[in-house]
């Protein structure tokens, strides 16, 4: 069994690595994942438009209700620039859409319960299957444009709204 751990250690953080060495100006991982609604939501469908992926730790847990409830607040901003937002986490469907009920969000969550996605941005936790608290921006050729591993869950939104603004040439 000792044996076996050590083998698979080494690969596992392999491919950690490997994810979280993801780049702005890379393309970004294409993932199917479910909306708080049960729907089908396709990344891959986002092309031609600007899209927000802030990946959070737990559903209705201070810091995180901090952040949904920010980009709820100025998600205008976010769509004045045509983009869209979209928060994951490891939640479930179900939990999801309580967290998206509960604060009244205008914006899609995406469940990731088996932390597929979340592994392939490399946001994963090491240990817990919690998703890290970062935040991505994908442009609309569904290339990262910018990656924020520091996110304050209050200010990220507005970070996030200067970063587009940046990105697209106007101030």
């Amino acid at each position: 069994m000792k044996h076996l751990l050590q083998l698979a250690l080494p690969c596992a953080l392999a491919a950690t690595l490997s994810a979280a060495d993801l780049k702005p100006g890379e393309a970004a991982p294409l993932f199917t994942a479910q909306t708080h609604e049960g729907k089908n939501f396709d990344l891959a469908e986002r092309k031609g438009r600007w899209t927000v992926l802030f990946f959070f730790p737990k559903a209705d847990s201070p810091g995180c209700t901090k952040q949904a409830c920010a980009f709820r607040d100025s998600v205008k901003k976010v769509r004045e620039l045509n983009a869209d937002v979209f928060g994951i986490s490891s939640d479930t469907v179900a939990d999801m859409a309580a967290f998206h009920q509960k604060h009244r969000l205008g914006f899609t969550l995406l469940a990731d319960p088996k932390l597929e996605i979340i592994g392939r941005f490399g946001a994963k936790m090491p240990i817990v299957n919690y998703s890290k608290r970062w935040t991505f921006i994908i442009g609309p050729t569904l290339k990262i444009e910018s990656i924020d591993k520091d996110v304050d869950p209050v200010a990220d939104v507005d970070v996030t709204v200067k970063k587009i603004r940046e990105l697209q040439g106007k101030r």
